[in-house]
């Protein structure tokens, strides 16, 4: 039994569109806890995080004293809650969440003295600086942020007190990079797996080694799962969407063998946009891969109809 604390961090000052605030509310609606409860974990809901204030300026960005107010709250309690003995899951939001997620899990592994891992299961690469970004919004801008590549004083009120080392990085399901981000991404030395590595090598054998590698060295991983890392067909309700993404038994594949590795330590669920589903199918395919990763097995899967 693991003992879960769910999240809610209504945040989409980071998106292009409005509608991930929605995204909490959506998952409690369609009854994730008990879904995990019911699997035989011990499950308590925090409710939603409130924002700091914060006088943030850059004429590049879309919002940014939004989402630093955002990622500097998140960042103390997520810090807070990785030194505990339980299992944060972030319900989002945007991924600008994911700033303040990581960076918490990063400076309490820091404290702990264990190597903190990054699993990023998204359709984009999320490294543009603001200098790259050809839209401002700052959902794309997480990873630049922690592993470095740009300053993330001005965002966080002060130095990140640990970056995430792109060697510990994972990206898993890209087909939507932008050139300059590219780049940026190439010269870091993240792994990373587009779809065409997928479809030549299949899902299970390009996880494997990370997760392999996560449990040798006795890492702690978090994993944050993008909506629009599934393909649109079986998940519209996201407004990044590119067509090719990862299909429902791959997904689910990816779940398993986290569930398998027992080395996640902390989730982010983002980008869901409810205003854009179809009768909540994207939110129970989210609830349903949740439910994966803690343990459901194909053979005691629910008949769903939509």
């Amino acid at each position: 039994m693991t003992d879960i604390t769910l999240l809610g961090v209504p945040i989409e000052d980071g998106a292009g569109r409005r509608g991930c605030a929605m995204g909490p509310a959506a998952y409690r609606t369609a009854g994730l806890a008990q879904d995990l409860a019911g699997l035989g974990h011990h499950v308590q809901d925090r409710g939603d995080l409130a924002p700091d204030l914060s006088g943030m300026q850059d004429d590049r960005l879309v919002r940014p004293a939004h989402v630093s107010g955002w990622s500097r709250a998140l960042f103390r309690a997520a810090r807070d809650l990785a030194l505990q003995d339980t299992l944060p899951i972030y319900l989002g939001g945007d991924h600008a969440l994911s700033i303040g997620s990581i960076a918490g899990h990063l400076a309490a592994a820091e404290i702990r003295g264990r190597p903190q891992f990054v699993l990023w299961l998204d359709a984009h690469a999320d490294f543009n600086t603001p200098a790259t970004s050809p839209s401002g919004n700052m959902h794309g801008t997480p990873l630049a942020y922690l592993t470095g590549i740009e300053d993330a004083s001005a965002l966080m009120g002060a130095p990140l007190p640990a970056r995430l080392d792109p060697g510990n990085l994972c990206l898993l399901g890209l087909r939507s990079v932008d050139g300059p981000e590219r780049q940026l991404l190439r010269g870091s030395g993240a792994l990373a797996h587009d779809m065409r590595a997928i479809d030549e090598a299949g899902i299970g054998p390009l996880l494997r080694p990370f997760l392999d590698r996560v449990v040798a060295e006795g890492g702690l991983l978090h994993v944050s799962l993008d909506v629009d890392f599934l393909d649109p067909d079986i998940a519209p309700a996201v407004g990044t969407t590119v067509p090719g993404g990862a299909t429902f038994r791959e997904a689910h594949l990816v779940m398993e063998m986290l569930h398998d590795s027992g080395c996640v330590g902390s989730l982010d669920l983002v980008e869901l946009n409810p205003f854009l589903d179809m009768r909540g199918r994207t939110t129970r395919l989210m609830v349903d891969l949740t439910a994966s990763l803690f343990g459901r097995t194909v053979l005691d899967r629910p008949t769903t109809s939509y």
